[in-house]
């Protein structure tokens, strides 16, 4: 008899073998783990009350005016939309700071309005791109759904609730974050009632009246039998604790975002304006003005394209974004944050490969994606259809450099083969230089321009130097000019903290001048270190030499030029000669 059939297997075995299965079926979301007990990691919020060190990244401060300031580094046109988002979203989060600070949740009250928003537009304008820019500049965390992949009670599709709990997940299981997260339910007009429809329509009017309280306030209950992750989350709690205990997020502060194309609405509206103009003194409209007609759209309109007027009620923000042109759709592929020129970059250097565009070219290409009808989506199609040819067969070879022109664009295959015939044409090598400093300027120009947010924000104004390391740093990088932002300001803040801590534990006053600085900056980037790390390394030889000038000669502060950081040995042995001619030491400037 063998004894291993009827071996019941360790606690071990088990878990890997349920870890397994688990994984195959529903991904690399569930794994099981022997329990253990960690506590979590609590902030003080300066209240008296512990914050998880989630919530406190949320720009609960944020202004509208900045908000929309950082929308315009992004996204071209939409200036209507982007003022009200702005606005709107910034005031909820506001809200919910000012009642914290009241030492107080949020209690939306009896009768009181959530700002939630539902976006109109075409497809490919912009709409989840505005809101996943505005989740990651808040620093909440965000879930997108598709309106046609619900129903009322889950057994069609999905349970709407599930967007809640999906929230937790991207909160990495942090409730306090997960509750003041961001819910964009795509496709929004795809539930709107069917006129002819007869019976319960679990799919469309069903769909909106499950949202109904998610989207006001309502317990949702994050262990639910069709979620196996809450599930085997609930049995870890209880192995650990031996409690059961109920989990639930609330939703009065989780801002919930809608969106879609509606297909009809703008007839609905122009049929209602007709009527109000019928008379004596009614006038036609011009065809110009029937662009405008969406930008007029009431309750009464959403509410006769199918919508419950207790649905339209939780929405009472309402925003139209326009159509893109092919002018706009150049405009965004200049724009050196957009994210459609920055991928193919990052796709081409995979390889070793340098890709500059020409801007005829980019013209070309954004007139090719008008023709598509499908905004910026075809900006990423015709980009795609023109360099396919170049990410397959360039790898293979030397070429190190790929300059997209106006021909390339037109004939993807025969400039293929010409490029591979000569890849040295210095024609085209001239091009490709002067394409390359034409980037740079236009860089150069997008910084400068955002010289008062530097000042106003960072407290660190821009030299001519500082503006180059920007550049190089997004051109290395391959990112965009925000995060090369962030990096250059990070390392100026490590800058000035140094001078600060270099007083507080030797109480000597030491600065460095904006050339001194710009040299620092210098050497972090290009050695890969924190511009901190480069100041402590000349800490150990300032401290000595300046607390022995400071005894000898009484000054105590100090302003160490560029050539203090280049030849620290030898601007310290002049300071030293110099104190020892002299009673005291003149403060450089």
């Amino acid at each position: 008899m063998d004894d291993t059939k009827n071996k019941f297997p360790d606690q071990k075995e088990l878990e890997k073998e349920l870890s397994d299965y688990l994984s195959k079926k529903y991904g690399d979301r569930i794994k099981i783990i022997s329990p253990f007990i960690m506590p979590k990691p609590v902030m003080d919020d300066g209240r008296g009350r512990g914050r998880t060190p989630g919530v406190t990244k949320i720009n609960f401060q944020l202004k509208p005016e900045e908000l929309e300031s950082y929308l315009d580094e992004y996204v071209i046109k939409q200036e209507r939309a982007k003022s009200v988002l702005a606005t709107k979203v910034c005031t909820h989060f506001n809200r919910i700071r000012y009642a914290l600070e009241q030492g107080k949740g949020p209690d939306l009250g009896v009768g009181s309005i959530k700002n939630n928003i539902i976006l109109i537009g075409p497809t490919g304008v912009g709409k989840t791109y505005l809101v996943k820019l505005i989740a990651k500049k808040i620093g909440v965390p965000f879930v997108k759904g598709d309106a046609t992949k619900f129903s009322e009670t889950g057994y069609v599709g999905g349970d709407v609730e599930d967007l809640v709990r999906d929230l937790v997940y991207e909160a990495k299981d942090d409730l306090e974050l997960a509750q003041y997260g961001i819910i964009y339910l795509d496709e929004i007009d795809k539930i709107a009632a069917a006129g002819n429809l007869i019976g319960p329509d679990v799919s469309r009017s069903g769909v909106q009246r499950a949202l109904l309280k998610p989207m006001e306030e309502t317990e949702v209950d994050l262990k639910v039998p069709h979620d196996p992750i809450s599930q085997i989350q609930a049995i870890e709690q209880y192995r650990k604790t031996g409690k059961r205990e109920k989990r639930t997020i609330n939703t009065r502060n989780i801002l919930f975002i809608v969106s879609g194309a509606f297909n009809g609405l703008d007839k609905i509206v122009r049929e209602r304006l007709s009527k109000q103009e019928i008379g004596f003194h009614g006038h036609p409209r011009s065809k110009l003005a029937d662009r405008d007609f969406l930008s007029q759209v009431t309750a009464e309109d959403l509410i006769k394209f199918g919508f419950e007027s207790e649905f339209i009620g939780r929405l009472p923000v309402v925003v139209v974004l326009d159509e893109l042109t092919a002018d706009d759709l150049y405009q965004i592929l200049k724009n050196p944050n957009n994210p459609i020129i920055i991928s193919k970059k990052r796709d081409f250097r995979a390889y070793g490969i340098d890709i500059k565009f020409e801007d005829q070219a980019l013209r070309r290409l954004a007139e090719l994606a008008a023709t598509e009808r499908t905004g910026a989506r075809g900006l990423v199609s015709a980009t795609e259809k023109a360099l396919m040819p170049f990410e397959k067969h360039l790898p293979s070879t030397q070429i190190t450099e790929l300059l997209v022109t106006p021909e390339l664009v037109a004939d993807p295959e025969l400039e293929l083969v010409k490029l591979l015939a000569d890849p040295d044409d210095p024609k085209l090598k001239e091009r490709f230089q002067s394409a390359a400093a034409r980037e740079r300027q236009l860089l150069k120009e997008s910084v400068w321009r955002r010289e008062k947010e530097f000042l106003r924000h960072y407290h660190m104004p821009l030299t001519d130097y500082r503006v180059e390391l920007m550049v190089d740093q997004y051109l290395r990088w391959d990112c965009d000019l925000h995060t090369a932002f962030d990096e250059i300001c990070r390392l100026y803040a490590q800058v000035r903290r140094f001078e600060d801590d270099f007083y507080a534990d030797h109480q000597v006053h030491l600065s460095f001048d904006q050339e001194a600085v710009d040299e620092i900056l210098r050497r972090a980037l290009t050695s890969g270190i924190t511009a901190l790390a480069v100041c402590r390394q000349l800490s150990k030889d300032l401290e000595y030499a300046l607390k022995l000038v400071r005894d000898k000669s009484s000054q105590d502060t100090f302003l160490l030029p560029r050539e203090a950081v280049i030849d620290l040995d030898g601007f310290l042995n002049q300071l030293f000669q110099e104190s020892l001619q002299q009673s005291f030491w003149p403060g450089r400037r």
